[in-house]
């Protein structure tokens, strides 16, 4: 696990992408340890709001020291952070959370699953496993044919599509997709939202096959103190003595067969 450490960043950039979702670049030391599947806080300016927000990172660029972070305007943080602009100083927490473990990939015919706005964090998981050389197959899940960040995908994968109002690729969710065109999966892996991590979980089940997801869930501290984003397990936690985890630290990202969801 990454340390965790408050930092200052700098924007480098930031732009609209589709409705209320935005593309933000913060030049940060923290994306010397950043990887696939972990997230950083951001603290808003506006003191009355003093928890920082959890937003997955989208891509990360060693060379330039950058974290790209892609988030939907949910609240008055994220609507905050969407005035930022080239040169504006911002205050992180990172780098947070234990990502995906790309090693699981190695060999094996692997599908990454995005919803919504568990899309951008599948971004740098397909670039990583593509510069390990692994063929991997993306599936993505929108509401409509705002498709924000598809073009990016195929540069590292195959990528499908579905969205819910069928106006692009199949009509209905990922896994809908993945029937359609007839994707099998030894490994997938996924983010989006709660109901459709639950029927990834039966999925993989259903088809004996390995399921790695990221719980999207409302996070206060970010590193495991409040104790206010726990999810039920089948293992005991060691910090509670309960079956339970803390998404923000033991996660996000989990064993499907070790959550219960």
């Amino acid at each position: 696990m990454s340390r965790k450490a408050k930092v200052t960043g700098r924007v480098l950039s930031q732009r609209a992408m589709a409705e209320n979702i935005f593309d933000l670049k913060i030049r940060t030391d923290l994306a010397d340890e950043a990887g696939a599947g972990q997230f950083v806080g951001v603290y808003p300016k506006d003191k009355s709001t003093l928890l920082p927000r959890p937003i997955s990172i989208c891509e990360v660029n060693r060379e330039e020291k950058s974290l790209r972070l892609v988030y939907r305007i949910a609240g008055k943080g994220t609507k905050e952070f969407s005035s930022y602009q080239e040169g504006d100083e911002v205050e992180i927490l990172g780098v947070l959370g234990n990502g995906y473990d790309l090693t699981r990939a190695a060999g094996k015919r692997t599908v990454l699953l995005g919803g919504g706005i568990g899309i951008p964090p599948m971004l740098e998981t397909a670039r990583e496993l593509h510069e390990q050389g692994e063929k991997v197959t993306v599936i993505l899940g929108y509401r409509d044919a705002q498709l924000f960040l598809k073009d990016e995908f195929e540069a590292y994968a195959d990528v499908l599509v579905a969205t819910e109002d069928g106006s692009v690729g199949t009509k209905g969710n990922v896994l809908d997709a993945m029937r359609e065109h007839q994707v099998e999966a030894e490994v997938i892996m996924a983010c989006g939202p709660m109901p459709m991590l639950r029927a990834i979980k039966a999925y993989a089940e259903e088809k004996n096959c390995d399921a790695y997801i990221s719980l999207e869930e409302r996070m206060a501290c970010g590193v495991g103190a409040c104790l206010g984003c726990v999810c039920k397990t089948t293992k005991k936690d060691a910090h509670s003595h309960v079956n339970n985890a803390r998404i923000c630290t033991d996660g996000p990202v989990f064993d499907a067969r070790e959550v219960e969801i």
